[in-house]
């Protein structure tokens, strides 16, 4: 089982004829599932034309009718990526996984409001997707890095999305899905809102947690897992002094009035009986003694 996706999820590309578009979903299609799963590009000015055999629509609404499809992956470019967006949450998508990056602050407070009260799920902006291992990847993660198995993954950090997965691999762990919901100040899901599904799933049997300086969802989940998750955690933020005395964080992870240090959110997730680690280069192996 799985979180969000599966093998059997129908997916949609917006901005699938731009060069990004056309690479990742290619790779896309390539993994596991993924020819069964790719079965729509939108584009309203080559509509009519096709893909990799993947027919181009107008719009999401006719590609959603002609091909059932209810999730979209958006590699729209910033100025016109919110608008994009709007229309997957206006033809009532399940979940839009937005990839790009640069989308401007302003634009998606105004496509947050517009999605209040709507069933859409948003992922990022400003992501790498999400994937579930050996049945379908939504986005520009290394599918050859992961593997089926039960530990689940979510991450605002890319990079260290992709370290968690590669890390739990080497240990013969692998994953029941793995999430990265993007560094954005302006988002989608939430840590909170992913650790639910994964206390929800049967399948998954404990979660690595990897946070960024920035904002307070990190404590906020922190929290919650404290009285309400059954499944082990472990965490670790980016932005702390890593061993090779660089700094990792996001561009989007802004410290305020001393607030969302990494140290300040380290501590609260140790407060709730979260096990962390301050080296990424442990994430598996903690994962590990915990279980």
């Amino acid at each position: 089982m799985s979180i969000l996706i599966n093998k059997n999820t129908k997916v949609m590309t917006q901005g699938m004829t731009g060069k990004t578009g056309q690479f990742h979903t290619r790779m896309s299609r390539e993994y596991a599932h993924g020819k069964n799963c790719f079965v729509a590009g939108v584009n309203p000015k080559k509509a009519g034309g096709e893909f990799d055999g993947i027919p181009i629509y107008e719009s999401v609404q006719e590609a959603r009718e002609r091909t059932g499809a209810t999730v979209s992956v958006i590699y729209v470019p910033p100025p016109f990526a919110a608008a994009a967006i709007d229309e997957a949450v206006d033809a009532g998508l399940d979940l839009v996984i937005c990839i790009t990056e640069g989308i401007p602050v302003r634009d998606m407070i105004r496509t947050r409001n517009r999605m209040a009260g709507k069933k859409t799920v948003l992922l990022g902006p400003n992501c790498p997707g999400l994937i579930t291992p050996d049945e379908i990847k939504i986005g520009i993660m290394p599918g050859h890095i992961h593997k089926q198995g039960r530990i689940g993954v979510v991450s605002r950090s890319g990079t260290l999305t992709y370290e968690a997965a590669g890390q739990l691999a080497e240990f013969g762990l692998g994953q029941s899905t793995v999430v990265g919901i993007g560094g954005d100040p302006v988002s989608g899901l939430k840590h909170i809102d992913v650790l639910r599904m994964f206390n929800e799933d049967p399948d998954t049997d404990a979660v690595i947690m990897v946070g960024e300086i920035g904002g307070d969802a990190e404590e906020t989940c922190a929290r919650w897992i404290k009285d309400n998750m059954q499944k082990p955690v472990v965490g670790f933020i980016a932005g702390v002094t890593a061993p090779a005395g660089k700094r990792m964080g996001h561009a989007g992870a802004i410290i305020s009035g001393g607030k969302g240090t990494a140290q300040e959110k380290l501590a609260v997730m140790e407060a709730c009986g979260i096990r962390i680690t301050r080296n990424p280069a442990e994430m598996g192996k903690l994962l590990m003694s915990v279980l």
